[in-house]
């Protein structure tokens, strides 16, 4: 599996999630929350300590890497993220064509194809520059420590807020997968597709880094 990492920018610090994250993690997700209308977000401290063990559950398993946000300044935790779906391509491509194609990653063997989710910010740290900061320092471990060639991003069609805020990081909007999933309010989610591919990765890089100025 992978190993864990720490991941420090000027605002923020992505540490990895553990279960002594439950208390803080629950004061950062208890503020408004009339924001989270299209995301899962844990509300109280039983759902907290769930939302925690399904996360490390998902690492344990080399699906996931999960963070706690860290407002530097501040020292609070303000939210979390996470890598998620990694996969690793295995060379020749399988046949027939879809079948199951790489292993689980680990250190040595990094994911080909990631995807950057599970965000969601304290209401008081969102619209500053913590998720620019936080995908910079994601999109730049993916792609330079990694050598990703695709990291995905995706939010409930109907969420035009973060549809934007994904577009403005420089991602490519891809397409809407109908009936996709459960939907976080009880329905059923249309999904919107982006990416990021490794040749856009510097234009992306530059446009992140003037957004932090």
């Amino acid at each position: 599996m992978l190993s864990s990492i720490t991941l420090r920018g000027r605002l923020v610090c992505l540490e990895p999630m553990t279960s002594d994250h439950v208390h803080d993690l629950c004061a950062a997700a208890s503020e408004d929350r009339s924001s989270y209308g299209y995301t899962y977000v844990p509300n109280g401290l039983e759902d907290t300590r769930r939302y925690i063990e399904i996360a490390l559950s998902d690492y344990a398993k080399g699906r996931a890497i999960p963070f706690v946000v860290r407002h530097i300044e501040t020292g609070r935790l303000v939210g979390s993220t996470r890598f998620l779906d990694l996969e690793v391509f295995s060379w020749p491509p399988p046949w027939p064509p879809g079948v199951a194609n790489g292993s689980s990653p680990t250190d040595s063997n990094p994911p080909t194809v990631a995807e950057i989710g599970s965000t969601w910010y304290s209401a008081s740290f969102q619209r500053t520059g913590v998720n620019t900061e936080c995908k910079l320092l994601l999109l730049t471990h993916a792609f330079e420590t990694w050598k990703t060639i695709r990291v995905t991003l995706k939010t409930d069609a109907r969420n035009l807020r973060s549809r934007t805020a994904i577009q403005r990081l420089g991602a490519v909007f891809e397409g809407i997968r109908r009936a996709h999933v459960p939907a976080s309010d009880g329905g059923i989610r249309d999904t919107a597709y982006f990416s990021i591919l490794a040749e856009e990765w510097p234009a992306v890089r530059a446009n992140l880094q003037d957004r932090l100025q």
